[in-house]
């Protein structure tokens, strides 16, 4: 399965973009990124894909200068924080993101998530565009409804539209891949190894494997085939250089057959395990609220409890001082939870 880059819809016929990338989210958002930018360059991946909401475009900066890569030799993607009224407009967070990269322009820059106003945002957008300081722009996260809406009044067509995309997000999906087709605009694909990393021992682990089995391949790799066999370029992460050798090395492997590509695709539209590690893998600020609400309850009870031991009776204290323990287990167990809701390093 070649990776060969992929042609985008701005008229750009020389340069295009790669087919695989390697992201600085995940586990990374917030950290250094040196290390790993230079690893995932030295390994061969020419698309870093970051994000003024990761906090790492510094670090990212700061890994191409190590390298010493060319800039026509690697192709950077960052993406538009919205932070609300007061937050910096398009322009100006793209001028700080090239600042802190040491860039004088970006090949890609997206919207990181649907804005409120998306016409108005996405004319900013153009206007980048326009000024050079970005060779293509784009979307992230948006569905049809958002895609239709920025089409409106649109000069400039998404080159990218890049979404969490895996086989359990396949029926999920499908109205964007199909509206993206017709439209000329380049899905991405973050979040293609879910259904090893968040969401293991579901139906698609069987045909995934008879897959890697037959191409001597592994599961990972399998995944990644079946993304970009659906025309989408790859996102991934890995802090280990041995992983990252692993994805690129689909680039040797045969591709999956029709019926291998059906057998992933009706395994992913039964959707993913419900399980212990599907709660685990919910979005960590849902997991801090609830650690926070469990824990201003257990010490209420507490409080209470402390009172009622000196002036209760006997069973209302026992009672009041069992549930407050419990809910202070309740909270701390929550809490390793949301330790444990952190991206894995791959």
């Amino acid at each position: 399965m070649t990776l060969d880059p992929i042609k985008l819809n701005d008229g750009r016929k020389v340069i295009r973009i790669p087919s695989i990338a390697f992201g600085t989210g995940s586990a990374l958002r917030g950290r250094d990124a040196v290390e790993y930018v230079v690893q995932a360059i030295y390994a061969g991946f020419s698309h870093i894909d970051t994000a003024q909401a990761y906090q790492n475009e510094s670090s990212t900066g700061a890994a191409l200068k190590e390298t010493g890569i060319a800039r026509n030799d690697v192709w950077i993607t960052t993406k538009f924080y919205y932070l609300g009224p007061s937050g910096l407009n398009v322009r100006d967070a793209l001028v700080e993101s090239l600042s802190r990269m040491s860039l004088e322009y970006v090949d890609l820059y997206l919207i990181h998530s649907p804005p409120p106003n998306i016409p108005e945002t996405w004319g900013e957008m153009e206007m980048t565009l326009k000024e050079g300081l970005t060779k293509s722009i784009g979307v992230s996260n948006f569905n049809v409804e958002q895609l239709e809406l920025l089409m409106m009044d649109a000069s400039v067509v998404p080159a990218v539209n890049q979404i969490l995309f895996n086989p359990y997000q396949l029926g999920e999906m499908l109205p964007v891949l199909q509206y993206c087709k017709e439209h000329g605009i380049v899905v991405e694909a973050y979040g293609p190894l879910t259904s090893i990393t968040k969401a293991p021992d579901g139906p698609v682990d069987a045909p995934v494997k008879k897959a890697a089995d037959r191409l001597k391949a592994t599961p990972a790799q399998v995944l990644l085939l079946w993304v970009r066999q659906k025309g989408c370029v790859i996102v991934t992460t890995s802090s280990k250089a041995e992983r990252l050798e692993e994805y690129l090395g689909i680039a040797e492997l045969g591709p999956l057959t029709d019926e291998e590509m059906r057998a992933i695709d009706e395994a992913g539209l039964k959707g993913a395990p419900r399980s212990l590690l599907q709660f685990i893998k919910t979005p960590r600020s849902t997991l801090k609220w609830i650690r926070v609400l469990l824990m201003v309850f257990a010490f209420s009870f507490l409080s209470y409890s402390t009172f009622m031991r000196q002036y209760g009776s006997g069973l209302i204290k026992d009672v009041l001082s069992i549930v407050s323990w419990v809910l202070v287990s309740l909270a701390l167990v929550q809490a390793v939870l949301f330790k444990l809701s952190a991206e894995p390093a791959l």
